[in-house]
């Protein structure tokens, strides 16, 4: 456990390389996409925002990614009142297709075609469900962060994924309206769910302004340290295959910052959730 702790403060803070910020737009998709300064074969994800949220307001996340040797576009479209989530899964598999089939920054950057993986924040998080489901064959793992509800719902393709993933929760997000992370989980075989201790699922997004006026989360920075940590642990893992971060992808192995999980929790009822709205 000492060891997995002193991995996870050290994932926390920025890694040793050297990042560079480029556009999604050269290849016909409007969005953002960080790199590490150079590498070849490398891993790459692509990643999905949370409704109403644009994809720069993770460029924290994605920055923190990149030093640590992931390559992540993100697309920046499907920001509207009423998205589509179906869509915005195409738009995620098209941003991979740009990450790993151009070549990225002075020549000095590749995406190795079997290291790579989608993720997502809340509706993102579904949307890289539906993603994930449509490239059966070509990912190696995929994330979820306090995914949200979507229509259609998520849980349907959950089913039928054979590649493993990570689902990150807060303690309260299964008595939320919105929140999907506990039936997803149980619908997604290769899923591994963290509760992540003391988070707020909405402040994940940085820099956002005017949130209390439109209802939105302000910035938590504590659970951007600590999803930082261990989503890049997991994608460390999970797609570059360093056996360094092992623990990480293990749901037996308790991690710094998470709530031990209840396997046998079953989903709460739409009635309860309701319930604690109320409370």
């Amino acid at each position: 456990m000492a060891r997995t702790r002193k991995l996870f403060a050290a994932l926390s803070r920025r890694g040793p390389h050297r990042v560079l910020r480029g556009d999604l737009a050269f290849a016909g998709l409007p969005g953002v996409v960080y790199t590490p300064e150079a590498g070849l074969g490398l891993p790459g994800i692509a990643f999905g925002h949370d409704w109403l949220t644009k994809a720069a307001h993770y460029s924290g996340l994605l920055d923190h990614l990149a030093s640590w040797g992931i390559v992540a576009g993100a697309p920046d479209t499907e920001r509207g009142l009423a998205p589509s989530v179906l869509n915005f899964a195409f738009d995620l598999g098209t941003a991979l297709d740009i990450v790993s089939g151009v070549r990225l920054g002075p020549g000095k950057i590749s995406v190795h075609p079997a290291k790579l993986g989608v993720v997502g924040h809340g509706f993102g998080g579904s949307a890289a469900v539906f993603a994930a489901a449509g490239m059966p064959n070509r990912l190696a793992a995929a994330a979820a962060l306090f995914p949200a509800a979507t229509s259609p719902p998520a849980e349907d393709p959950a089913t039928r994924l054979k590649l493993p993933g990570l689902i990150l929760t807060a303690p309260k997000d299964p008595q939320s309206l919105t929140s999907n992370a506990l039936s997803l989980s149980h619908a997604w075989d290769g899923a591994t769910l963290r509760i992540v201790s003391k988070a707020q699922p909405g402040g994940l997004v940085e820099g956002r302004r005017l949130t209390k006026v439109f209802g939105l989360a302000s910035p938590h920075r504590r659970t951007q340290r600590t999803v930082r940590a261990l989503l890049t642990g997991y994608l460390l893992y999970a797609l570059a295959g360093d056996k360094t971060y092992r623990d990480f992808a293990d749901p037996h192995v308790h991690l710094p910052k998470t709530v031990p999980v209840d396997p046998e929790a079953p989903p709460v009822a739409l009635e309860e959730k309701i319930v604690a709205l109320l409370k």
